[in-house]
């Protein structure tokens, strides 16, 4: 157990509420003197149904599934006798994992009646003595002194006589359901952002289905107004519209940095940038409007139009627009099912993993395209939409880092540094 501070004054959160500021210190207690610990019953998998006439939770679900505040319930089963049901303001903790970071996942379940699931830890606080909410945004917060409890080196525990000694310091009810209140507006409207990003991102989906033919077709079954009039889009072979840039060279890693002059585009990594001197060496140069795709990984839509100079590594192939065209329209394109399909079909190997889309069999697949007027609506429709989406991307970013601030302000520093 990692050494808890009690001097006077740190038991007190940096942050407190106009109203709590003259109050006294938060008391010391362990959770072994506010609550009584119970355990799930045997539920496995198998038994989980979406149509299951009760609710229930398997313990595996806490892991990922369930936020700190528990309102709905995703799986329900058809058995209930024996099982162990829930009460409003049980603390639930998975008892067991394959890593111990997880058995610090705390969540308060509201709701009467839930089956809880064996490996499911229950903490169910005396008398109403603490606010269930406070205690597990608490016990999430101080994970620290959570895992040295945690016993186990392929699967790892998390024993009842263990958890009763956690130590905690709690402030009267009023400032408990202050605090937890506060912290759930914010989860609110976490989860209202996360909606409106997923929104957005199915909408986005939607439209590179409809924007774009479907295979066997060579028009968009959704066209801006001043083009249903318009003919059909004409279908050429790929190599008649780009062509291969296929230098070989490449910078050596040590000339990998993050404040080189050039960007460049390697593995996984698009943040690296290189020293090297471009003039010097025949390297794969890349330039705005060039077509960027990973030669083993085309089939899954991982390609993208690049919008700066720089360089790429081998496992690349860069496709330079010969004809006048709107590379971020092929950027688009080439993410829709209709020519991830192709790309899977023109693409050899002996199993999926091991799939290479050659240059020569890209230069052969057939693609449907428009006017470049019509090929930049598109694309500047569609970039409104990613422009949306990563300001959502960054607004929910922020109210994370914002929690998380507060987290760190609305309860006291407990663990010795």
């Amino acid at each position: 157990m990692q050494q808890i501070f009690r001097k006077s004054g740190e038991t007190v959160p940096k942050l407190r509420f106009p109203e709590f500021r003259d109050s006294k210190e938060w008391d010391f207690t362990k959770l072994g003197d506010i609550a009584i610990f119970l355990k799930g019953k045997f539920l496995p998998k198998m038994a989980l149904s979406h149509d299951g006439a009760y609710p229930c939770i398997h313990y595996g679900e806490l892991f990922s599934k369930y936020p700190e505040v528990v309102t709905e319930i995703i799986s329900r089963t058809d058995q209930y006798e024996n099982h162990l049901l829930s009460k409003v303001d049980d603390v639930l903790m998975p008892a067991s994992g394959h890593t111990p970071n997880g058995l610090a996942k705390a969540c308060c379940i509201k709701l009467n009646h839930v089956i809880l699931g064996g490996d499911i830890l229950i903490i169910r606080i005396k008398n109403g003595e603490v606010n269930g909410e406070f205690l597990a945004r608490y016990i999430r917060h101080h994970e620290k002194i959570v895992l040295p409890l945690v016993i186990g080196s392929i699967v790892y525990h998390l024993y009842t006589n263990s958890l009763k000694m956690l130590p905690l310091f709690i402030p009267e009810p009023d400032e408990q359901q202050k605090i937890a209140d506060c912290i759930g507006s914010l989860d609110d409207m976490i989860v209202s952002s996360e909606q409106k990003l997923e929104a957005l991102r199915l909408h986005k989906q939607g439209l590179l289905q409809q924007l774009f033919p479907q295979p066997g077709e060579n028009r968009p079954r959704l066209r801006f107004p001043e083009f249903r009039n318009s003919n059909d889009w004409p279908i050429k072979p790929l190599g008649e519209i780009f062509d291969e840039i296929n230098e070989t060279g490449f910078p050596g890693l040590s000339l990998l940095s993050v404040t080189g002059q050039y960007g460049v585009i390697f593995q996984k990594d698009l943040n690296r940038r290189t020293t090297a001197n471009l003039n010097k060496g025949k390297y794969l140069r890349v330039i705005p409007g060039d077509i960027v795709y990973n030669t083993m990984r085309m089939w899954e839509g991982r390609s993208a139009r690049t919008s700066l100079e720089g360089l790429v590594s081998p496992a690349y192939t860069v496709c330079r627009p010969k004809t006048e065209t709107d590379g971020f329209f092929f950027a688009y394109y080439f993410k829709t099912s209709a020519m991830i399909d192709q790309f899977r079909k023109y693409s050899q190997g002996l199993v999926k993993d091991t799939l290479s889309l050659k240059y020569y069999a890209f230069s052969q697949i057939p693609a449907a395209f428009p006017s470049l007027i019509e090929q930049q609506k598109i694309a500047n429709c569609l970039g409104s939409l990613d422009d949306l989406i990563a300001t959502s991307e960054q607004k929910l970013e922020t109210l994370k880092q914002h929690k998380q601030g507060l987290m760190q302000n609305l309860f006291p520093n407990l663990v010795k540094k």
